[in-house]
């Protein structure tokens, strides 16, 4: 749960400042202006202002999640150092061109660079990601295993088209709707993913006890 929470920390922020940014405008704009106005190019409209707080936030706790792990000589897992790179280039770009399109692509870039990872090491490597990940929780038989993984590459797809879905279509002119299902919607689709996933693997653990 606590590692769950650590992962989640950027997403739980980018929307808390989202939230509070809009909450109160007025003072996220004064912020924009004068302590970001050298990022940023052109004048920006106060209703663009949370957006781009809440994208500088989640760039600065991605910086510090890494920070901790090499402080406390952990292990940062790639995934992590690419969330990192892609938050960095799509929110860099928000921010400076003050367009809220380059993030809402961010989470899409990531899903799909998730799949991609999980599909290229089993192909090209011939390494299945999702057994070195959970082999030592759960021995499952090698076609099951390879089930799990295209499993999880499906569903990084389609939750990278969700995403675009619900920013560019159904949300495409409330962004704060956007924000609130990056934050609920994609954590509960996950979490019920997981539960799904985790019932059609018991009859197998059970099989192999």
């Amino acid at each position: 749960m606590i590692k769950f929470l650590f992962d989640m920390l950027p997403v739980i922020l980018f929307f808390g400042m989202y939230k509070y940014g809009e909450s109160n405008q007025e003072w996220a704009h004064g912020i924009v202006t004068n302590q970001l106005g050298f990022l940023i190019s052109g004048a920006v409209p106060a209703s663009q202002s949370p957006i781009l707080l809440a994208t500088v936030v989640t760039i600065l706790a991605t910086v510090l999640q890494i920070a901790y792990l090499l402080a406390r000589r952990r292990k940062v897992d790639g995934m992590l150092w690419l969330s990192l790179g892609v938050v960095v280039v799509a929110g860099g770009a928000t921010i400076y061109f003050h367009d809220d399109t380059f993030i809402k692509w961010k989470p899409t870039i990531l899903y799909w660079a998730f799949g991609a990872a999980l599909l290229l090491a089993h192909l090209i490597y011939r390494k299945n990601l999702m057994r070195s990940a959970l082999g030592a929780a759960m021995n499952l038989p090698e076609a099951v295993w390879t089930r799990v993984l295209y499993a999880w590459i499906a569903f990084f797809v389609a939750l990278g088209l969700l995403n675009l879905l619900m920013a560019f279509v159904v949300f495409s002119n409330d962004t704060g709707a956007w924000v609130s299902f990056k934050l609920f919607g994609i954590t509960g689709i996950l979490f019920a993913f997981i539960v799904i996933q985790s019932l059609f693997l018991s009859k197998h653990i059970q099989e192999d006890a």
